[in-house]
């Protein structure tokens, strides 16, 4: 498979430093073992391990510094791939930190529930997280010419930004790809690590979402759908959430009694995700979701370029009880953001509300014309 440049690459580079530890996070397949092989090339005395080995598990457990030297051995760089199944895996790589100063590490993980409460508070200031996606926009632009974006732009709606359904020639082979991660990927971690046996109860509750993108979700209305209590149903998206499968976005208030904040809407971090998860590829001519697509596809590339280009913000979603509504609103710089986004090639106006209560916020809306500057 050819190699796209990844975003996340240089910088890494520019974090790795001895003392320190790099944790990436990312979900299964987005390309976390491609960037550390990438950056690997440039390195003479690394050892590349995975979490999965059990001899491995064996020794990067073991809390024994007497051990971890031995495992360490020579090298000056320790990468170690999908760290969340190795146990207490945030006290030893603090050993090693504090006791193997030269030593450089790298730990990727493909679930923050597990490996982020490990290395949490053991690994406090001596940390840098980095964040992987799908293959974002501003990394294809790197390969793609301005024909070829807009040529590929209804596959990225349909199947998604996964670096192999990138890379294929055939629709089919990205059905195929995509209900194989979806069946054998997606729920891996979740069911490993949390003893979940109701797996049908997941896949109907993404199920579920997938049909409400860009809607205001009600955790009752779920559990009575599911058949399960609340709680439940709160334990499962927060999951799902720590798995990089869905995004969950919270309605934005200053306390004015007629704004809502407390419904959120979910996103899937990738549109073929969703699409085999209700096993619709369909082209766009033949669809009713064509506008739920298009805004899980541009909130999930604004979120990218948030996350590459460090833009940070506080995202959210803002409407009154009486249906006014924005779809994205980003608190950044002291200031509010507003956009609205539409699939075609129509305008918007800010609702009146919006801007008599915030009349220092900004407002735009994102349409087919103008979206590459917002992604990108």
């Amino acid at each position: 498979m050819m190699y796209i440049p990844q975003n996340q690459l240089e910088r890494l580079r520019s974090l790795i430093k001895p003392g320190k530890v790099v944790i990436i996070y990312g979900a299964r397949r987005v390309g976390k073992t491609t960037l550390i092989k990438k950056f690997l090339e440039k390195e003479e005395c690394a050892l590349f391990v995975t979490g999965e080995d059990l001899f491995v598990q064996g020794h990067l457990s073991s809390c024994s510094l007497e051990k971890l030297q031995e495992f360490v051995g020579d090298y000056n760089l320790l990468v170690i791939d999908e760290a969340q199944y190795i146990p207490d895996i945030g006290r030893n790589l603090k050993l090693i930190v504090d006791h193997l100063p030269h030593i450089r590490i790298v730990a990727t993980g493909s679930s923050t529930f597990d490996l982020a409460k490990q290395v949490g508070e053991p690994l406090t200031g001596r940390k840098y997280t980095l964040k992987m996606y799908p293959l974002s926009q501003i990394e294809l632009n790197q390969i793609e010419t301005v024909s070829q974006r807009e040529a590929h732009l209804e596959s990225r709606l349909v199947y998604g930004s996964y670096p192999e359904i990138v890379t294929m020639k055939s629709n089919a082979s990205r059905r195929e790809y995509l209900q194989e991660l979806v069946s054998s990927y997606l729920l891996k971690d979740i069911l490993a690590f949390e003893g979940i046996k109701k797996s049908k109860k997941l896949v109907d509750l993404l199920i579920l979402l997938a049909f409400q993108v860009g809607n205001e979700v009600s955790h009752n209305e779920l559990a009575t759908k599911l058949g399960i209590n609340k709680l439940t149903v709160e334990k499962y998206l927060d999951l799902l959430e720590q798995v990089f499968v869905i995004t969950n976005l919270r309605g934005f208030s200053r306390n004015l009694r007629k704004e809502v904040t407390k419904t959120s809407k979910y996103y899937f971090c990738d549109n073929g995700i969703r699409n085999a998860l209700i096993n619709n590829f369909n082209d766009l001519t033949r669809r009713d979701d064509s506008g739920a697509l298009w805004e899980n596809y541009i909130v999930m590339e604004r979120l990218k370029k948030q996350e590459y280009t460090r833009l940070w913000s506080n995202n959210y979603f803002w409407r009154t009880y009486d249906q006014k509504e924005i779809d994205w609103v980003e608190e950044r710089e002291g200031r509010l953001f507003g956009y609205e986004f539409k699939s075609n090639h129509t305008t918007a106006l800010a609702p009146k509300l919006w801007t008599e209560t915030y009349p220092d916020a900004s407002f735009e809306c994102i349409n087919i014309n103008n979206y590459l500057s917002f992604i990108t």
